[in-house]
């Protein structure tokens, strides 16, 4: 044959290999955890069941409730209350007829003193010490009287004699009236009384038969009595009653004096 070639077919193209895929293979493990940057942290609160321990304040802070004393008031004790004087009255008084008035009613808080002698009174009803035989001056009667209509009795009730009112001082006033509670003091003794007569309106400085006897003072009216030394204490808006019940007297007696010496000045 003339110009025929003969065409030897060609091989098949190579086809390049393709990589191969490998199937995934998901682990069972579990994926450990990554702990976030520290500044992203963010703790849980955990709340403890234990109780928060009391914290005691610093020791300038604590305050501690005032321990009240439950002993006698002592003679000390009300004249450290009762050192310097304040007068509520518009002069003074004598102690005796004839003497220079040198002594004031001075006032505090609750209450109102003085600081005297102590004559006797023993006036009231009539007793085998206190009547018209054994004192000169007695009178059967007292300016405040026993809830049965009778005088008090010098020999028996302790009581404090107080000027009649006037322009020098009106006890009145100053919540005083029969029946006022008294803290005598004399050395280291204190007594307590009620007010229960009144005397001459320019002297002061009296108590009956029975306050001076309580206190170690001769009660005699004529040559009894002590010639300086006493401090009376009036507590004002006070009262016992009836007058003449003299363990009433000192059991708010006791108590008033133990406010009064506890109260801060």
């Amino acid at each position: 044959m003339v110009g025929v070639a003969l065409l030897t077919p060609s091989p098949p193209p190579t086809t390049a290999p393709q990589p191969r895929t490998e199937p995934v293979v998901r682990s069972t493990d579990p994926v450990p955890a990554v702990d976030p940057p520290a500044e992203a942290r963010t703790e849980q609160l955990v709340r403890s069941t234990d109780p928060v321990p009391a914290v005691d304040p610093p020791a300038e802070a604590r305050t501690e409730p005032p321990v009240r004393s439950t002993d006698p008031v002592s003679a000390a004790d009300l004249l450290a209350k009762v050192r310097t004087c304040a007068p509520v009255s518009h002069g003074r008084y004598r102690e005796d007829h004839g003497a220079e008035a040198t002594v004031p009613v001075c006032g505090t808080r609750g209450a109102v003193f003085w600081k005297a002698d102590m004559d006797i009174d023993c006036d009231g009803s009539p007793g085998p010490r206190c009547n018209a035989r054994t004192d000169p001056y007695f009178s059967a009667s007292t300016a405040f009287t026993r809830s049965d209509g009778r005088p008090l009795s010098s020999e028996e009730t302790p009581y404090v004699v107080v000027p009649a009112p006037s322009a020098v001082w009106d006890h009145r006033s100053h919540g005083v009236r029969g029946g006022s509670v008294v803290a005598v003091v004399y050395r280291d003794r204190v007594r307590y009384a009620v007010v229960g007569d009144t005397g001459p309106a320019d002297i002061i400085g009296e108590a009956s038969y029975a306050t001076a006897e309580s206190l170690g003072i001769d009660p005699d009216p004529l040559v009894g009595g002590a010639p300086s030394g006493v401090t009376y204490i009036v507590f004002e808006n006070s009262r016992v009653t009836p007058v003449e019940d003299h363990r009433a007297a000192v059991a708010a007696g006791e108590r008033l004096a133990r406010r009064f010496v506890d109260a801060d000045d």
